[in-house]
């Protein structure tokens, strides 16, 4: 009885950024729990890998191109999801994006609007957009992929800035969308081995910087990720709403 609460039988989920790293683990993950799953990122043959393993665990799976920092691509997405399976119990917000490493005083205003727009606004959006599917089909679930950036200042201003906008977005869907029985939250990993973070663990002055903050002393893998994933997707977490869990070895302590 207690595992079962675990299982993600007969639920059907969106995955954003689900050709690699933390959503393609989480992808995975879903199926194994018992899923199906839809994948959304820019580039569709990259996405077909992951929808094709998808199937090889006995589950549906649906690939589409979408990019999330682009508004007019939102509803076209939702559209196809729903088409193909009729409705979406859980949402994972993981798309994102950080193309610059400068510092605030030196950032400018197209990397900002290319961070937010993808990492703030499309997220937003599109779990507006789902949150309405969600209303008319009894709830559903939303899992945000904020980042420990959003914590505690750091290296990446901007990034950390548009992650601490999806924590309070993710207590502010919890708050308003839960009488219709939708719940979100949020985690925020630290540094990860993913292709998304290397610029920071494959250079060695910060992935010592945050190995010597880290009690554990290492940075985590993207399948780390994927047990609280499925917890927070499954009715194991039925009475969590706005929560945020860091998944960082200690560091954010």
């Amino acid at each position: 009885m207690l595992l079962s609460q675990f299982s993600l039988e007969g639920r059907i989920a969106l995955i954003t950024g689900g050709s690699r790293g933390i959503g393609e683990a989480t992808a995975l993950g879903f199926a194994a729990a018992g899923a199906d799953v839809a994948l959304a990122s820019r580039k569709l043959p990259d996405l077909e890998k992951v929808a094709e393993q998808i199937r090889g665990l006995g589950r549906q799976s649906l690939a589409v191109a979408a990019h999330m920092g682009r508004i007019d691509e939102i509803k076209g997405l939702v559209d196809t999801v729903t088409g193909e399976f009729g409705r979406i119990d859980i949402l994972v917000n993981n798309a994102g994006a950080n193309p610059v490493m400068d510092s605030a005083l030196d950032i400018e205003e197209r990397a900002w609007d290319t961070i937010m727009n993808l990492n703030l606004k499309g997220l937003f959006f599109l779990s507006q957009a789902v949150a309405r599917v969600m209303k008319e089909h009894g709830g559903g679930v939303i899992i945000n992929v904020a980042s420990t950036a959003g914590l505690r200042p750091g290296g990446l201003p901007v990034y950390g800035i548009s992650k601490a906008g999806v924590i309070m977005a993710t207590k502010i869907m919890a708050h308003e969308w839960a009488k219709y029985n939708i719940r979100a939250n949020a985690i925020a990993p630290g540094i990860l081995r993913t292709r998304f973070s290397e610029a920071l663990w494959n250079n060695p002055d910060i992935l010592n910087a945050a190995l010597a903050g880290t009690p554990m002393k290492r940075i985590g893998e993207a399948d780390e990720v994927v047990g609280t994933m499925i917890y927070l997707a499954s009715d194991a977490s039925s009475y969590v709403n706005g929560a945020l869990i860091t998944l960082d070895g200690g560091a954010s302590m």
